[in-house]
């Protein structure tokens, strides 16, 4: 019996075959955690008598979500990080330097990889072909002590996505439609699988989006294929050396098939405050709007920021709606000075933040308040994530959000483009 991708890439970190449903211990390739995490992770590390890291050079402390720290007790967490990395060795990836999802992708995630984040949008690395997946701190402090970490196998639910998408339409809104068929808790401790011609088709950019957003709907990784697209993008981040291609078996056993047909599909919105409560365009009716916010681990790189500049370009943001924009990574950032595209979103209005996870965790600079509306292209869209529990988020994509600032309102990206 073929295997799928989960199947291969835990098989071969077990040494034998694996099969769903079995609890394996495996060993990993990357661990890291973020400054809202890694303060527990690091102390388990010292509270089970570690010295040191099991691979320093792969265990990596992120300085992202309060980045640069709003507060001291923050700020404490910070130093508390850097003088751990510096007694232990391991890697700390500091304020300014990127989202750790995006950065490590830049970085560090190979095809075939067991990656450990002690963040839920872990799964971003999916897109890369590697098992990646969010555990908890302890978890990840056992994994950044010994080296390995007990995972059970999951099942896989296939999703074969055909078409070209239409105008207009990108990987947010697959992802949006996906969780909204399926609902939030559709793929619990699943493996989402992307397949199909629109998939084959679809950048990295595209894919990081839908892989981000796998958790979305419960899974424990989303998973896509190595391939040419892999390989493209590895080059371009000057690892080509890491590039291996990888692909499930043709005669895998899937617990479910789920197909779409990318061409039906519109510019879908996730409505407050649950990320499966999603509609299209067509559907949402008129939405007043008070900030927008571009970015995050799951619309935050070039490519994104790059369709909303071409939708603002000679534009200017609505008076009565403010716009923010925080790049996924310093790269990204630079990326989009070199080309003029943060230029273009600036002179239209926007506020540009520090690379990191900025308004989308609520922490500091783009905070909500009593009855404020955000578009925004974030992954979560909780009650209270963004500020105030009576503020309501939307989620939408890079171009729904450049629409969105344009007219002050949830607006069609299609007029723009």
């Amino acid at each position: 019996m073929g295997k799928t991708l989960a199947e291969k890439i835990l098989g071969a970190h077990v040494g034998r075959e694996v099969k769903p449903g079995e609890i394996v211990v495996v060993k990993t390739d990357l661990v890291y955690a973020q400054d809202g995490t890694g303060p527990l992770a690091a102390r388990r590390v010292q509270e089970m008598g570690f010295e040191k890291v099991f691979n320093p050079s792969k265990t990596i402390f992120f300085l992202d979500h309060a980045a640069p720290s709003p507060r001291f007790e923050l700020s404490n967490d910070h130093n508390f990080l850097r003088g751990f990395a510096e007694k232990t060795g391991c890697r700390i990836s500091e304020v300014g330097n990127g989202i750790s999802h995006q950065v490590v992708a830049e970085n560090d995630v190979r095809p075939g990889d067991v990656v450990i984040g002690a963040d839920s949008h872990t799964c971003t690395g999916g897109a890369l072909g590697a098992f990646a997946t969010g555990v908890g701190s302890t978890d990840a402090a056992v994994a950044m002590a010994i080296g390995k970490i007990w995972l059970r196998v999951p099942e896989t639910l296939q999703v074969v996505v055909t078409g070209k998408l239409p105008t207009g339409v990108f990987g947010k809104d697959i992802i949006l439609h996906l969780i909204g068929k399926i609902g939030a808790s559709g793929a619990t401790y699943k493996a989402l699988e992307f397949v199909g011609d629109t998939i084959e088709h679809l950048d990295m950019a595209g894919r990081m989006t839908i892989a981000n957003m796998a958790v979305e709907a419960g899974a424990k990784v989303g998973l896509f294929p190595s391939d040419a697209i892999t390989r493209k993008w590895l080059n371009q981040m000057g690892r080509l050396g890491d590039f291996k291609p990888l692909a499930s078996d043709s005669d895998a056993l899937y617990e479910k098939t789920i197909e779409i047909n990318a061409e039906t599909l519109n510019p879908t919105i996730a409505c407050p405050h649950q990320v499966d409560n999603t509609r299209t365009i067509e559907e949402i009716g008129e939405v007043r709007v008070d900030q927008v916010y571009l970015g995050t681990s799951c619309n935050g790189r070039l490519e994104d920021l790059q369709i909303a500049a071409k939708i603002l370009k000679g534009k200017k943001v609505h008076p009565r709606t403010r716009m923010i924009v925080t790049p996924g990574s310093r790269s990204v950032y630079l990326e989009a000075l070199k080309d003029g595209t943060m230029q273009v979103l600036i002179e239209a209005g926007a506020m540009a933040l520090p690379a990191g996870c900025g308004a989308c965790v609520g922490l500091h600079e783009g905070v909500l308040g009593d009855g404020e509306v955000c578009l925004a292209t974030q992954p979560r869209n909780f009650q209270g994530r963004m500020g105030s529990p009576n503020s309501f988020i939307y989620l939408g994509s890079p171009a729904v959000a450049a629409a969105t600032a344009i007219e002050g309102k949830i607006a069609d990206p299609r007029k723009y483009l």
